[in-house]
């Protein structure tokens, strides 16, 4: 209905934005936490490099968005990328979705080609 002063096209432009919003509240009600908890090992003297992406540490957590367990676990399989070969020997990454561990906290780094040092004592 619209009220006086109100022309057509700003009462579609309400309902439009209206409909929008609703949707986006819904979608976002819908995806739960997808938290993939990350361990790098460093090559060696290459602690400060490799740690740099969790603020100084060897571990830390990362919360991106996923709207299913399986949307989350590519993320996870995606995250074991690693472009720095000379500074970073090894990543792990586990996930968890909505609070539950995703495939019972498994590594999904492992056998991951981005990772040739992982059982050598050096990054060579």
């Amino acid at each position: 209905m619209l009220r006086r002063g109100m022309s057509l096209s700003m009462f579609s432009r309400q309902h439009v934005l209206a409909a929008a919003l609703a949707v986006f509240s819904v979608g976002n009600a819908l995806a739960a936490d997808c938290v993939l908890s990350i361990t790098r090992s460093a090559c060696p003297g290459q602690e400060k490099e490799s740690f740099s992406k969790c603020d100084g540490k060897a571990s830390c957590d990362e919360t991106v968005p996923a709207a299913s367990a399986s949307q989350c676990t590519l993320k996870a399989k995606s995250a074991c990328s690693n472009k720095r070969l000379d500074v970073t020997k090894y990543k792990k990454v586990t996930a968890k979705y909505d609070g539950a561990p995703i495939d019972g906290g498994k590594d999904f780094c492992v056998g991951h080609p981005d990772f040739p040092y992982a059982s050598k004592p050096d990054c060579k």
